[in-house]
């Protein structure tokens, strides 16, 4: 999935609004996700080793923030399932870790 420079402005935009509301600190989140808060914070601003990572994120901060009783923001391009793009690696994605 090759997003234009508009929409990855748009969803570092949302995943990093996400992720300010969840309030987690960025060491937390890398423990839960099994990563580094570097490589988080490289997530969040969509520079990637892999394509799934930010459905992973995605996933992570959706599931934080509906156990807070918080609605996430829309995401205008990681929409629907991850399952529902055969370019991406379901094992991975399901894993929920981004090491």
């Amino acid at each position: 999935m090759s997003l234009t420079a508009m929409e990855q402005r748009a969803t570092k935009r949302e995943l990093q609004e996400n992720f300010k509301l969840s309030g987690l600190s960025v060491a937390q989140a890398a423990a839960d996700l099994q990563t580094t808060p570097d490589y988080l914070q490289q997530v969040l601003d969509l520079n990637v080793r892999h394509i799934e990572d930010p459905w992973i994120v995605r996933n992570y901060l959706n599931q934080v923030l509906r156990q807070q009783h918080h609605t996430p923001i829309n995401y205008s391009r990681l929409t629907g399932s991850s399952a529902n793009y055969w370019f991406l690696n379901q094992n991975r994605v399901n894993r929920g870790q981004l090491n």
